[in-house]
């Protein structure tokens, strides 16, 4: 039983993963979170790239006629994980009060 919750204690880790629609502002925002984890020596493992989501629309020009005449779109999604081993309240805390850019979405989960 010790060594359950031992190995349990030694296996938390929070998980951020880190989406947007343009490349440069999920780097910056990235290295403002890595700046801000570094100065509470937090032992992190990232940024890592995860594939991007690529979203394709294709739309008629037209409204009734020229059926082969088409647009089409479509969006970029960048997006980035990071990991940070052993994490302390007062971490928690410093990753909220960040002030990060709109279009920039961050999602916190315990693992």
């Amino acid at each position: 039983m010790a060594k359950a919750k031992e190995e349990n204690a030694q296996g938390e880790k929070l998980r951020l993963r880190i989406k947007s629609y343009d490349n440069r502002l999920i780097d910056n925002s990235c290295k403002q979170i890595i700046d801000t984890l570094s100065r509470h020596d937090a032992k992190i493992l990232g940024p890592i790239p995860l594939p991007t989501e690529f979203k394709r629309y294709t739309v008629n020009k037209s409204t009734f006629v020229h059926k082969k005449s088409r647009e089409q779109f479509e969006m970029r999604i960048h997006k980035r994980l990071i990991d940070i081993l052993k994490p302390v309240p007062k971490l928690i805390e410093a990753l909220q009060d960040l002030n990060l850019p709109a279009g920039v979405d961050i999602e916190i989960k315990m693992v």
